[in-house]
This record gives structure tokens, C-alpha cells and sequence, in this order.
């Protein structure tokens, strides 16, 4: 009978366990819907639904996995696309370390050389003065294509637009093989006026293409009443079967403005080389691939871009955002086939977009855009056709 009842005792603790940590765990399921239509007339749509789950691991370490389920048009067929978004282990150490492990994000930076989900490791400590370091370690084979925007190439520029074939699956669903480090350091100098990051981040092609590149990154914030200036730069070194050097760099200013909305008017400068006739210099090229406009859809190799940027939060709920930017070739060498081939002068043209966002409740957000790019106003492709583009994003937590 004792024997009897302990087992019962033991079914019945064993059944209340998981209620017991699930008090512990937080799960949650988006649903991120996507539609547009361009000057193409065809509409496009993408709709992802993102379970995710987070649980703590004794009193020193995070777990979160995250998944992505994609149903979308592509190349006139539609298509599913299965992913594994961000999984991480963290992992708390002593003297304000942690340890990042497994699908997570980083950011150089600027931004637009090294940014997104990596799998790897990332080791990350808070100094006592206020200085914060990090190390990491990647690799990019098994992240899907079209997240990872690596297309260093003209053969994984070309993998990328295609898309994916379920039975030629693991050449056309994988990212370009490619092992990526970075080290990163962020100070409070001379005071905490200026904020200070500086970075070396590095990519080694593991795929046969021979391209590989190191960059030296820095960037300065400087917040001076109502103002924020930011100057930054990266000097680029490729090893593409010789030495050659590339370089980038931003220069900004942000006004928060004295009106009785909060909004801000921005001013943004990027630029990169081109080639030279020598050879020494070659337009620069960022480990990922960020677009740069939201119609014109180009990286930032070979260009340089000015933008006027206006954002106010005109409700809790709602704000708004209004962009001008002008984006000028850094060299004519420079060929867009879109566009009919090599550019007649520097000048590319000008991208207008606004974006109204929505977000009436918590669970909810909704975003709607639209622009127009007018290669009429420069001389680049000046006979081109106005492309334009109109979007609607809705975010909805389903749980």
C-alpha cells in the first residue's frame, strides 16, 4: 500500500511539473504580412507567421528560439520558405560578462557593413568606466539567403535573386559560406560628451570565390543640447587575388525639434569609392547587403547618398516619417543593366517615401509607404522610367 500510494504521489508531481515551469517560460506567435505594388504593376505579398519561446536557465542563462514560416510570390511562383530566426543561449558570467551563443544578432558600428542574424558566438563585458567590449565568431553557410544579404560576388549577387528550388535545395536556399569575426569596443570619451565605437570585423570566403576583406570601423556621436552630430568611416582591405583598399563613411546631424510634438529633422551624408584606374581603390563592399532606399534597392558600392530625413510622433499611436534622398555614383564604371548599362554622368537621381505607422493597441502595428524615384533629376540614366513603390506591413501578436 505505501509503495501504492508514493507512485500516485509521484505521477501526480511529475503531471504538475510543467505547470509549475511554465510559470517561468513566455511563448508568444506574430504574424507579419507584407503586400506592395511597383511601377511592374504585380503585386507582391509575403505573410510569416513567428512562434517564439524564452525561458530563463537556472539564475544565470537565457534561452529564446524563434522560427519563421513564410509563405510569399517570387519570380511569378509562389513559395514557402522555412527558417530558423534567432536562437540564442545566454550565458551570465561574473564581472558583467555574457556569452552569446548560437543564431544572433550583430551590428557594426555604422550598420551597413556587418548587421542581422549570425551563427556563432559572441562574447560581450560592461567595464567599470563606462567602456564596453565584445568578440564574436560566425559562420553564414546555414542562414537563409535572402536574411543574410551576402552577396559580395556577382555569382552570390546572382544565387540571391534567384529563388529557391526545393529540388536543388541546398544550392539555392543557403547563404554564401563565409566565416566572419568581429571585435568591437564602445567608450564614453573625454567626459561622456563623446560617444566612441570603434571595430575591426573581418570575412573569410570559405566557398572557393577568393574574396576576402577586412574593415577598420569607427563612429562618433556627439549630443550637444537639442542636437546629435555622428561622424563615422571604414577603411576596407580586399584580398581578391590582389591587395586593394576601399572606403566609406557617413556624416549626420539630428534636430530634435522645440515644438510641443516630439519629431525630428535629420540630415544623413554616405559615401563610398569607387575604382580607380589604377586599381588601388575599388568600390566598397560591405560583408551584408543593405539597401540604401526603399525604392532604389542598391547597397552602398560604388555610391554615394544624401538624405533629408522628418519623423514626428503625432499620437501615441501613430507617427509618421518623410525621407528625401539623392544618391550621386561614385565613378562611371559603374553598371545597372535595370537602368540600360553604364551611366552617362554621376548624378542618379532622387528617392522621395513617407511611411505612416499605426499602432492602436499593443498587439498591433501597421505600417503603409510610398515613394517615387525621378531619374530625371540627375543626368546618370535621365531617360529612364519614374519607379514607384506603395507598401503595407501588418504586425499582429496572435499571442
Amino acid at each position: 500500500m505505501k509503495n501504492k500510494v508514493l507512485k500516485h504521489a509521484c505521477t501526480l508531481l511529475l503531471a504538475l511539473l510543467p505547470a509549475f515551469s511554465l510559470t517561468a517560460m513566455d511563448i508568444g506567435l506574430l504574424l507579419d504580412q507584407s503586400i506592395s505594388i511597383d511601377q511592374t504593376k504585380q503585386f507582391q505579398y509575403s505573410g510569416t507567421l513567428i512562434p517564439w519561446f524564452s525561458t530563463p536557465i537556472g539564475i544565470d542563462s537565457d534561452l529564446y528560439i524563434s522560427a519563421g514560416f513564410t509563405l510569399k510570390n517570387e519570380a511569378d511562383q509562389l513559395q514557402f520558405i522555412p527558417e530558423l530566426l534567432r536562437t540564442e543561449l545566454t550565458l551570465r558570467m561574473e564581472e558583467n560578462g555574457e556569452i552569446h551563443i548560437g543564431r544572433i544578432p550583430y551590428s557594426d558600428p555604422l550598420g551597413f557593413v556587418v548587421s542581422g542574424l549570425l551563427d556563432g558566438v559572441r562574447y560581450v563585458r560592461d567595464m567599470d568606466n563606462g567602456s564596453v567590449i565584445g568578440a564574436g565568431m560566425w559562420y553564414t553557410g546555414f542562414l537563409y539567403k535572402k536574411n543574410a544579404a551576402i552577396t559580395i560576388t556577382f555569382d552570390e549577387l546572382a544565387n540571391f535573386n534567384s529563388p529557391v528550388d526545393y529540388e536543388q535545395f541546398l544550392d539555392t536556399y543557403f547563404a554564401p559560406r563565409r566565416l566572419v569575426v568581429a571585435v568591437d569596443w564602445e567608450h564614453p570619451a573625454f567626459k561622456e560628451l563623446v560617444r566612441l565605437n570603434l571595430a575591426f570585423a573581418g570575412q573569410f570566403d570559405l566557398s572557393g570565390s577568393n574574396y576576402h576583406s577586412q574593415y577598420l570601423i569607427a563612429k562618433a556621436a556627439i549630443p550637444v543640447n537639442d542636437f546629435i552630430f555622428e561622424l563615422g568611416g571604414s577603411l576596407e582591405f580586399v584580398e581578391n587575388n590582389k591587395f586593394q583598399i576601399a572606403l566609406a563613411g557617413e556624416a549626420g546631424v539630428g534636430w530634435f525639434l522645440p515644438t510641443q510634438i516630439y519629431d525630428r529633422l535629420s540630415f544623413l551624408g554616405r559615401f563610398s569609392t569607387g575604382g580607380t584606374n589604377d586599381g588601388t581603390f575599388v568600390p566598397f563592399t560591405p560583408v551584408t547587403t543593405e539597401s540604401h532606399g526603399s525604392i532604389l534597392s542598391e547597397k552602398l558600392s560604388g555610391i554615394s547618398m544624401l538624405r533629408l530625413d522628418y519623423t514626428a510622433r503625432l499620437h501615441q499611436s501613430f507617427s509618421i516619417n518623410l525621407q528625401s534622398s539623392y544618391f550621386i555614383l561614385s565613378d562611371l564604371s559603374y553598371n545597372n543593366d535595370s537602368f540600360g548599362g553604364k551611366p552617362d554622368g554621376f548624378f542618379w537621381g532622387n528617392e522621395f517615401y513617407g511611411l505612416l505607422i499605426w499602432s492602436p493597441i499593443s498587439d498591433l502595428q501597421i505600417k503603409a509607404g510610398g515613394g517615387v524615384f525621378l531619374p530625371s533629376m540627375g543626368n546618370a540614366y535621365k531617360d529612364a522610367d519614374t519607379r514607384w513603390k506603395i507598401d503595407l506591413n501588418v504586425l499582429l501578436s496572435l499571442y
